[in-house]
């Protein structure tokens, strides 16, 4: 076992023992013959982790490395350390408990009772090895950056002196190695704009900002054999000890420059190409659209042709069909009656007389009221059929239609009128009178017996008036509906009644010279209700 450390005295002078001991770092004695500690202080075996200097005397790993000196090394280290009475040198050093730092360890050489002893001193050192390798590796990043960076990179001072320079720089300006840093920034500039940017500098100078230079124009640079080259510029910078640097980072675009005048120059060629192109194609494409009017045209005019045609040739049938038995009806009853009438020559036979010549007269009525159908939609399409409004009477306007269709009621048949007070209107009465006698003889033929046509009057808003004609007939139903109000149109629940299918037409032209609107509501076998509104002036002349 090692002796303990209060029996090997330093030599001489207490003085050294107490610096010995309260020495925070560690400081021990090496006895170069025996290979371990003779002597070390307390702050050495706690830094080591040692609970004592005993424990640490006794260990029986004896080193302090990670890894244990070869023989041959350790006996050159300590060759050097005669030689130089002293050494020092970084060392990894395993605490007691397995974990390592690193130390600067310090070794002298000195002899003390004939043997050969070695002051052994460091101190953890870990967090400035730690500090050291983060600077090696800022260094490795800032050559990787700035010495190798494949763009040129410029460091200048306020005054417009270059402080560091890349060596693609150098190649970009073509100076010789390290020959920029004897020059100014302005020496890069040509020198039409020397002056101006000086100007420049000293602007970035008073507001330094991170920015690229140039917006919207072309920067050039000057070699340093005087030529100019275009380059692409941004600015950086910083502050050291208070002092500005700005840094300018700087790319050479002669290729691009190039590429772009040769884009340029095959743009240009493709424009005229297409221009050339685009006026053929507008040529050719108006030749076409006058050629594709003409065909719309004449297609449009075959269409209407067509349609017109087919229009006429239905309307043609419509007509035969309706005029056919419209008129054949009436026309056998005339002859019927006529013919029965001779049979009856004695004066007692006037009764039967009377009601054959009562049956001719009603068929020649309706024959009339036909031809009359007839003459109005020939007016109404020619245009020659126009409003006169005029004061109107509306309660006698009423009166005089309902009493115009008392010999169409059937049995129970009876019209009600609920005029709402209203009395002088102002539009046109005969047109209004035809339309009311229209509808009231619509709703006494499709009705049954015992059934209540409906007339009433109301005044709407903005000066409308509302018209309503109410039945209690077969109604039409909704395919139906849609198509009442053409020419020679009659639903198919009214083929067996007589008709021209011309009414509901006229009625509906009729409304649309007095400037209103007609709409239609029924329901089979319910009735129908058909409004009016029209507009109206109560402004009867007092």
């Amino acid at each position: 076992m090692a002796p303990d450390a209060s029996a090997l005295p330093l030599p001489d002078l207490d003085l050294a023992a107490v610096l010995f001991e309260q020495a925070a770092d560690f400081v021990g004695v090496y006895d170069v013959a025996a290979g371990w500690f003779t002597r070390v202080n307390e702050g050495g075996y706690r830094l080591l982790g040692y609970a004592s200097a005993q424990a640490f005397y006794t260990d029986s790993a004896r080193t302090l490395q990670t890894q244990a000196l070869p023989q041959t090394e350790w006996v050159a280290l300590l060759a050097q350390v005669r030689r130089q009475s002293g050494h020092t040198l970084p060392v990894e050093v395993r605490r007691q408990t397995g974990t390592t730092f690193w130390v600067d360890l310090k070794l002298h050489l000195f002899w003390h009772e004939g043997r050969e002893q070695v002051l052994v001193q460091f101190n953890d050192a870990d967090c400035l090895h730690r500090t050291e390798q983060q600077l090696a590796q800022s260094v490795r990043r800032f050559e990787a950056v700035f010495t190798h960076a494949t763009i040129g990179i410029i460091v200048c001072d306020r005054q417009g002196g270059i402080v560091l320079a890349n060596e693609k720089s150098h190649q970009l300006f073509g100076y010789p190695a390290a020959a920029l840093l004897e020059a100014r920034i302005e020496d890069l500039v040509p020198d039409a704009v020397r002056g101006h940017h000086e100007r420049l500098r000293a602007s970035f100078n008073a507001h330094p900002q991170v920015r690229t230079m140039g917006a919207n124009r072309d920067l050039l640079a000057r070699r340093h054999d005087g030529s100019v080259f275009p380059v692409e510029i941004s600015l950086s910078y910083f502050h050291l000890d208070e002092e500005l640097f700005v840094v300018a980072y700087i790319i050479d675009i002669t290729f691009k420059k190039e590429a772009e005048q040769a884009l340029l120059a095959e743009r240009r060629h493709v424009e005229g190409l297409n221009a050339e192109l685009e006026r053929k194609v507008a040529d050719r494409t108006t030749a076409l659209l006058v050629t594709l009017e003409q065909l719309e045209q004449r297609q449009h005019e075959l269409r209407q042709a067509l349609a017109a045609e087919q229009e006429l040739g239905e309307l043609k049938s419509r007509f035969v069909s309706m005029a056919s038995h419209e008129f054949r009806t009436p026309l056998t009853a005339v002859l019927t009656s006529a013919s029965l009438i001779r049979k009856y020559p004695a004066t007692g036979q006037q009764p039967q007389r009377e009601r054959h010549l009562d049956r001719i007269q009603a068929s020649v009525k309706h024959l009339s009221d036909i031809l009359e159908e007839f003459l109005s939609v020939g007016k109404l399409e020619e245009g020659k059929q126009v409003a006169h409004p005029a004061a109107t009477t509306l309660p006698a306007l009423v009166a005089e239609a309902v009493a115009e269709v008392a010999g169409l009621r059937g049995p129970g048949q009876r019209i009600e009128t609920d005029l709402d007070g209203v009395a002088a209107v102002w539009l046109d009465g005969s047109l209004l009178r035809k339309v009311l006698v229209n509808l009231l003889s619509n709703a006494l033929k499709y009705s049954p017996p015992e059934t209540r046509i409906t007339v009433q009057a109301a005044i709407g808003a903005a000066g409308q008036l509302v018209l309503r004609v109410q039945d209690q007939g077969m109604g039409i139903s909704e395919e139906d509906q849609q198509h009442l109000f053409g020419r020679f149109f009659r639903a198919r629940n009214a083929a067996n009644v007589p008709g021209t299918g011309l009414g509901l037409y006229i009625v509906a032209r009729y409304v649309e010279l007095l400037g209103g609107t007609i709409a239609l509501h029924s329901t089979l076998e319910v009735g129908t209700t058909v409004t009016l509104t029209l507009p109206y002036e109560n402004n009867t002349a007092d």
